[in-house]
Formats: C-alpha cells, structure tokens, sequence
C-alpha cells in the first residue's frame, strides 16, 4: 500500500488555498498549513513534509536540516532568497520556481511609479484634496518623451518593462554586469558600467534579485552618480538600496525623489523618515499582485508539486546542480501517491 504524500504551505498571501487544494488533492496529496509564524511551529511540521510550498516565509539551514522527508521546495514566485539554496542543494532538496509571474503586474506598477514621479500625480491630488487649485505648479514639470530610463537588470520583469516605457518615448539603457552577445533588444543600449549607467539616467528602475552580490547595489556612490533632477524607483528588493544612503540623498536633493514598493524592512518601523518625505512614493510592496497573478501563481507553484507526486521532474528548477548529486531525494517514478 503506498504511503500517502504530505505537502507542506509555509505561508501564503492570498485571500484562500481553494486552488491550491483542489489541485493536490486531486493528485492524492494531503495538504497542511503552517497557520501561526513562529519558528518552532516550522521546527515541528517540516519533519512531516514530502514536499514544502513557500511564499516569503524563512527557511534557512538549521530548519531544512530537519526537513529530512523533504525533496522538493515550490517557491510561490520568482525570488528565492528566503530560501536557503545552497543548504537545500546540499542536502538533495529540488527547489523550483514560478518565473514567469507578475510580469505585467510589476512591470506596469513601475511605469505607473514613473509615470506618477513625471507628472507629480501624488502631491497634486494631495493639493485639490486640501482645497488648493495651482496649476501653475505644473509649469516646472518636463516631458516624458525623449527622457532616458536606466533599468537595472534584464531579467523577465526588466524584458517586459522596456517595451512599455518605449511607447511612451523614453530611451532605455540597461545595466546587466553579465552581458551576452546578441540578446538585448534593438534600440536599446546595454552596458556592464553601473556608474555611466546611473550618470546617464532621468529615471532608474530596480528589476535584479537579491544576493550578497546586488545588496546595496545602490549605496552613497551610487546615488552621487545621479543627476539632482533623477528619481529612483525600485519595485524589485529593498536590499539592494542602501536606505540610510537614499534618505541623506533625499534630504540633500543629491537627486529628485525616489518611488519605491519595497523596503528593506517590511512592514517599515512607523518612524521610517521615507514614509513622510514629500519627494517619496511609497506603495505596500503591492507591485506583483493582482487578481489574475496570483491565482496563475496559486496554479504554476502546485503544479510543481503534481509533477514531482507523478515522479516527474518538475518544471523550472533553479538549482540544477543539485540532479547530479550523490544526495538527490527525488528518484523519477518513485513518487506517486
């Protein structure tokens, strides 16, 4: 009689699990809940696991280590900085991932940053709502068209960024340290000179992962690079803005203004000075969602585990190395419910 398969959420951040259940479910896999977001409460449920699905909650080494039924990680999304790669790949745990979500989402809360920081959408709306009617406020604004869009990073977010902020005029530079030949897009510049990247920029936006490489790739260098008229927008990692960095800049208009959907603490300490200055957007770390992505997202992550319950590899592994390991788990065919 074959034994029953345990998944394992670790979080989510969706209003139900409904698509979630339906799916393992019907591939006979028993699905529990981590409901409190303490660490203890994961030291007891992840020794049960076959199988984990995780969103943003922590799992670093010492809890993977007594993970010990565990051969696969789902990653709810792209980033998998929460998770501990190298640990996982060491002990023969597959970690796979949804790379195609939130592409629009992201990519259109950017430019609607961009868009809101150009025209001053926030402070003018601001204005009318506390009885003020000064359009002669608008005379200083400059035209979107023709201005110069630094994107950080080319990754799927980025690819789908550019092509919108191209419609509206703006030339594109992009920053990628590892550039191959052939692969950025006509009439867009490419260059691995982070510095000349920056000077160059009217507007940047963040669109790379966090590692120990990329944190606080923009630091008080960084930001001294940019011109005083320029406004950073990051919709990517809060860890990669030095913030302390950012608030001096703000304060001593070393640049425009900053619009930004993510922290590096989150939810930010209510005395954050970057929650009360007025040349700062900031939105909830809400760019990634919508209706739509997250039940595309609810789908492409459980849809991993039913490949791996099938013995199938699933889709989207983001260490393969870890398939030409002595201590790989996951042996094709063996899984089935």
């Amino acid at each position: 009689m074959s034994v029953r398969l345990v998944v394992l959420i670790t979080d989510y951040a969706w209003p139900s699990l409904d698509i979630e259940r339906s799916m393992l479910e019907s591939a006979g896999i028993e699905m529990r809940v981590a409901e409190r977001r303490d660490e203890a409460e994961l030291a007891e449920l992840v020794p049960e696991a076959d199988a984990i699905l995780s969103c943003w909650r922590l799992l670093p080494s010492h809890v993977l280590d007594l993970a010990e039924r565990c051969q696969l990680i789902s990653k709810f999304g792209t980033g998998i900085d929460n998770i501990a790669v190298d640990r996982a790949t060491e002990l023969g745990i597959i970690i796979a991932n949804v790379p195609d979500f939130c592409l629009d989402e992201v990519s259109d809360h950017a430019m609607a940053l961009l868009l809101s920081c150009a025209r001053r959408i926030v402070p003018f709306v601001e204005e009318t709502r506390a009885g003020a009617w000064n359009p002669r406020n608008a005379h200083a604004l400059r035209r979107v068209r023709g201005r110069t869009l630094t994107v950080i990073g080319y990754g799927a977010i980025a690819r789908t960024l550019i092509p919108k902020a191209r419609a509206f005029g703006l030339e594109v530079i992009v920053y990628t340290p590892r550039l191959a030949p052939g692969t950025i897009e006509p009439g867009v510049v490419a260059t691995n000179d982070l510095h000349g990247a920056l000077e160059s920029a009217d507007y940047v936006s963040i669109h790379a992962p966090a590692t120990d490489e990329t944190r606080h790739l923009i630091d008080g260098d960084a930001l001294a690079a940019m011109k005083p008229t320029a406004w950073l927008i990051n919709t990517s990692r809060g860890a990669l803005v030095d913030e302390t960095a950012l608030v001096q800049a703000l304060r001593s208009h070393q640049i425009a203004g900053a619009a930004l959907d993510v922290l590096a603490t989150e939810p930010p300490a209510a005395d954050n000075p970057l929650l009360s200055m007025p040349n700062v957007l900031v939105t909830p770390h809400a760019a990634f969602s919508s209706q739509d992505a997250l039940e595309d997202l609810q789908r492409k992550a459980a849809s991993r585990v039913v490949e791996w319950s099938r013995g199938l590899l699933p889709g989207n592994i983001v260490n393969p190395s870890v398939l030409e390991s002595a201590a790989l788990r996951f042996r094709a065919g063996s899984q089935g419910a």
